[in-house]
C-alpha cells in the first residue's frame, strides 16, 4: 500500500495516479491510500492510515481467537496526546504514553503488516474494561484466555499490569478471575 504522498513521489502528479487507476495498475482503496492490489482488507487500510495507532480491543481479540464474535467497528488505541480519529468506522481508545506501547508487535493480517497488541497485553486490556464489555463477551474471554494460560508469558502479563493505570484493580482482578 502507498500514501498519496508515495504516489506522487513515484508518479509525479494527481493526473498521473489517475491514470494508473483508470488503466487498473493501481487501486484506490481508502482516503489518499492507494494500493496494486484490488481488494485489501479495512483494517490492513486503516492500519495503514493510521500508523501510530495500534489495534486493540474487539478486533484483537478477535485475531488471537479468543472469541468467534466478529467486531462490527475497528478498535484502535492511541497515545493520550493523539489527535480525535475522525473516522465513523474507529473505536478510539486513549493510552497514558508511558503504558501505550507496551506489549505492541507487527502482526501478518492476510498479508499485511498491522500493528496489535499481543495476548499478554490483551488480557490486561480485557480486565482494564472489564466494566464496559458485555458480561457473556467479558465471560468467553476469560475463558478462553484461562486455556490458553501456560502459553503466555506470565511475567510480562504482571509487568504490564503494574504498569497498568489502576493497577491494584488489576493485579486483583487477574488473581481472582484467571490464575
Amino acid at each position: 500500500m502507498k500514501s498519496r504522498a508515495e504516489c506522487l513521489a513515484e508518479y509525479g502528479s494527481d493526473y498521473m495516479i489517475q491514470q494508473k487507476v483508470n488503466a487498473g495498475e493501481l487501486f484506490k482503496v481508502g482516503k489518499a491510500t492507494y494500493s496494486e492490489k484490488e481488494h485489501v482488507p479495512e483494517l490492513a487500510v486503516l492500519s495503514h492510515q493510521f500508523p501510530n495507532a495500534i489495534v486493540t480491543m474487539h478486533n484483537a481479540f478477535f485475531y488471537h481467537g479468543l472469541t468467534d464474535v466478529i467486531p462490527d467497528e475497528y478498535d484502535l488505541a492511541t497515545d493520550r496526546d493523539a489527535a480525535k480519529i475522525r473516522d465513523k468506522r474507529v473505536r478510539q481508545y486513549f493510552s497514558p504514553s508511558g503504558f501505550f506501547e507496551q506489549g505492541a508487535e507487527t502482526v501478518n493480517y492476510k498479508g499485511y503488516p498491522v500493528r496489535m497488541y499481543s495476548k499478554e497485553r490483551m488480557l490486561i486490556e480485557l480486565l482494564r474494561y472489564k466494566s464496559k464489555l458485555p458480561y457473556d463477551y467479558y465471560k468467553e474471554v476469560i475463558l478462553n484466555y484461562r486455556k490458553i494460560m501456560p502459553g503466555l508469558n506470565i511475567q510480562m502479563i504482571q509487568d504490564y499490569a503494574y504498569d497498568a493505570p489502576r493497577s491494584g484493580k488489576i493485579m486483583e482482578r487477574l488473581q481472582t478471575e484467571v490464575m
